[in-house]
């Protein structure tokens, strides 16, 4: 399944870049976040793999591998993420300046069930766009406003 989302952002692209290549700032914006550990290879240059760990709620935590596979900024940065056993997903995440204050951000995802869940996909489909979608919005958010999502609901 492939699919294609993207955002504008009111924050320069260098800013923007800055915030996104920051793994310390997950936490802001995505969902269930918990920890992310650099594995193998120089951190953030393409090989290095890393894994991320994630709440996916009642306590029920799971692993994700992340494969940096393009680091070409201020233009692309894109990647391998994969949940062992149920899927991958490649992210192919542009950065296009729109003024000095504005940056277009895309974000080319292919996702490749596995297993059982090559069954589930089809039903499960939407919810991996709605996900990306979901943290598009947060990373938008966070970048013009500083809004950090462990804050929704309280």
């Amino acid at each position: 399944m492939q699919y294609t989302i993207e955002t504008e952002i009111n924050r320069p692209r260098e800013k923007v870049i800055e915030l996104f290549d920051n793994p310390d700032n997950l936490a802001y914006w995505q969902p269930g976040f918990i920890s992310f550990t650099h594995e193998s290879g120089e951190a953030g240059q393409p090989g290095a793999v890393s894994r991320i760990r994630y709440d996916h709620g009642n306590g029920k935590e799971f692993d994700m591998i992340e494969t940096v596979g393009v680091r070409n900024l201020p233009k692309e940065f894109s990647g391998t993420f994969e949940v062992p056993g149920m899927m991958t997903v490649q992210i192919q995440n542009y950065f296009h300046e729109r003024g000095p204050d504005r940056t277009i951000l895309v974000a080319k995802n292919e996702v490749t069930f596995h297993g059982f869940w090559k069954l589930m996909g089809f039903f499960i489909g939407g919810c991996s766009r709605n996900e990306s979608r979901e943290f598009m919005n947060n990373f938008k958010a966070f970048c013009e406003t500083g809004a950090d999502v462990r804050e929704q609901g309280k």
